[in-house]
């Protein structure tokens, strides 16, 4: 008998390196979900949202494999797109299935009828397949657009295509992985050579395009005597065994970079595509290499403009560079990195009170804690916070979660993915209380397939940083409050092993207990509501904002309230 398209699709995914499909099944999917059960390669995932199911695959993306999801019609695949989005804007390769009604049934309002273009927004490829010799060339197609150009790629088709016999004369590619060298003309670092030469004070700032070449960026701040700054996303790649090391900048980050990129005669950046444009500010002539050259500029004006990865440009770069002399502006960057770490080994010291621990000492004990090769994950907000702050890195970590698409309830379900792609690392998910409620349901997807995922909430009742967002603006917070269950019981009732910690004097056994603990377990920390993490370079107009929004609440009968946020914020503006 000849091969129907469902065993098709499932052959070419398989033979492109895919081990896993989330999804939920339903009537326009059950035949490949069939087709997967029968086959064995491929491990379909029940998730209990299909969003959920598109983070998990993020997640096995930025791991170094291929992710894929799948959505049945109407709103099975709808669920898919903010996932989608956060895979396609990390630069996640991810195979996206939405199946669809049935092709005789289009354009007619039909029940659970959907526009796919809905997907061109996060996705290299997005075509639906319609006749069975357009589904191997479109697949394939969707497969060598995520891999090649790393995000998503999305390959449609109607439900009651997958049990035609799949066409003879069909073209039917693999999906190729050729090995490029990637990196500008002699002329290009030549003029780039001359600019850093010339230049008194070099300030590198590098992004996740510093992935793999940590040796070659250490080796150029050392003949330019240039401090080395990251973002949040190069974090675990440039922090560790780096005597340049200056931090992040922005809202995670010190004065000890944000400073340089304003004082530095030349701004390098390497591999990064930061979004946040008012902290690229600078007097300086900036320099920027990256491997999408359509995306240089868009931040912050480049004197020159490189195309190219970071570990063969550096390599062909580096014999050009001239070894400088002076360090005195590393030095002195140096020192104020010095006073940041400082300022949050303070905060981190204090382990807060009963029912209101301290987040950054809870932070603190999960980087003393995990293992040197631990994945961690961070729901967007307040977590995020605590995790760049105080999350180590070793060279051997991971650290991702929303950080350019800014979602929420990410956490947990990409804890799920790499708790399956992972090779057997420990997990750590950075939960926001707001973060897990979102998603809660698939904490049971945790339960069904035993994952060993810590999941720690850090339980503040409230959605923190959008407070932190209203007060700066001087409108006083509203809607913010979230009234939780205990999460650890919620645990429970799921067969997940529950803690709930209120007292922080039993914080640290806690927390070596659970990370220790062979199964999932859900840790939920009260914290301190009052801990907002002030950035060090809030400006004046904030600041009066957010004063003005404290006397709103006066008058509002949160006096008391008031008080407290304004005496955690002067924790940290007493450090500027």
């Amino acid at each position: 008998m000849s091969k129907i398209i469902a065993e098709q699709m499932v052959d070419m995914i398989a033979d492109a390196g895919i081990r896993r499909v989330y999804g939920v099944t339903g009537d326009s999917l059950n035949l490949l979900n069939d087709a997967i059960r029968r086959d064995g390669r491929i491990q379909w995932i029940h998730v209990r949202h299909e969003e959920a199911g598109a983070y998990a695959a993020m997640a096995e993306g930025v791991l170094g494999g291929f992710g894929c999801c799948a959505g049945s019609s109407g709103p099975g695949h709808v669920h898919l797109i903010n996932g989608l989005y956060d895979a396609h804007r990390w630069g996640a390769p991810v195979l996206a299935l939405p199946s669809t009604i049935e092709r005789d049934e289009y354009g007619m309002q039909s029940f659970q009828e959907t526009d796919l273009r809905m997907f061109d927004g996060c996705s290299h490829y997005n075509q639906l397949a319609q006749i069975p010799k357009q589904l191997p060339r479109m697949l394939q197609q969707a497969m060598q657009h995520a891999l090649s150009l790393k995000g998503v790629g999305v390959c449609g088709f109607g439900g009651d295509l997958l049990d035609q016999p799949v066409a003879e004369d069909a073209i039917v590619s693999p999906v190729y992985r050729p090995q490029t060298l990637l990196r500008p003309m002699d002329e290009e670092l030549d003029k780039l050579a001359l600019l850093l030469n010339s230049a008194g004070k070099v300030m590198i700032y590098g992004g996740i395009g510093c992935r793999g070449a940590h040796a070659q960026v250490m080796a150029l701040a050392g003949k330019l005597k240039a401090p080395v700054g990251y973002t949040l996303k190069g974090k675990m790649d440039l922090e560790y065994d780096n005597a340049f090391d200056t931090g992040m900048t922005g809202f995670l980050g010190g004065a000890a970079t944000t400073d340089a990129i304003h004082e530095c005669d030349v701004l390098l950046m390497l591999g990064t595509d930061f979004p946040w444009k008012d902290f690229l500010v600078t007097r300086a002539k900036v320099a920027q290499i990256l491997d999408r050259p359509e995306r240089l500029g868009r931040r912050a004006r480049a004197e020159l403009g490189l195309c190219g990865d970071i570990a063969p440009t550096l390599d062909a770069l580096l014999p050009m560079i001239e070894l400088k002399r002076d360090d005195s502006f590393l030095k002195d960057r140096l020192a104020a990195r010095a006073k940041d770490k400082e300022r949050l080994q303070k905060h981190a010291a204090d382990p807060g009170k009963h029912g209101s621990i301290s987040p950054e000492y809870l932070a603190r004990l999960l980087d003393k804690y995990a293992d040197k090769d631990a994945i961690f994950t961070s729901d967007t907000g307040m977590s995020t916070v605590w995790a760049a702050r105080y999350l180590c890195a070793t060279g051997q970590r991971t650290l991702f979660g929303s950080y350019s698409h800014g979602s929420m309830a990410n956490a947990m379900p990409q804890a799920i993915g790499a708790a399956l792609a992972g090779g057997g690392r420990q997990v750590i998910a950075c939960c926001g209380d707001g973060g897990i409620s979102m998603l809660l349901g698939d904490m049971m997807t945790v339960a069904q397939y035993r994952l060993p995922v810590k999941l720690i909430v850090f339980n503040n009742g409230s959605l923190g940083m959008v407070e932190i967002e209203m007060q700066l603006a001087g409108i006083p917070d509203n809607q913010t409050d979230l009234p939780n269950p205990k999460f650890a019981q919620v645990a429970e009732a799921c067969g997940i092993r529950g803690i709930r910690l209120e007292d922080p004097a039993k914080l640290d056994g806690a927390i070596q207990e659970a990370l220790s603990y062979s199964g999932p377990v859900v840790v939920d920390v009260t914290t301190n509501h009052n801990a907002v993490g002030m950035p060090p370079h809030t400006t004046l107009k904030q600041l009066r904002a957010y004063t003005l929004s404290q006397a709103k609440m006066l008058f509002d009968g949160r006096s008391f309230e008031v008080l407290q946020h304004f005496k955690e914020n002067l924790r940290y503006l007493g450090d500027l």
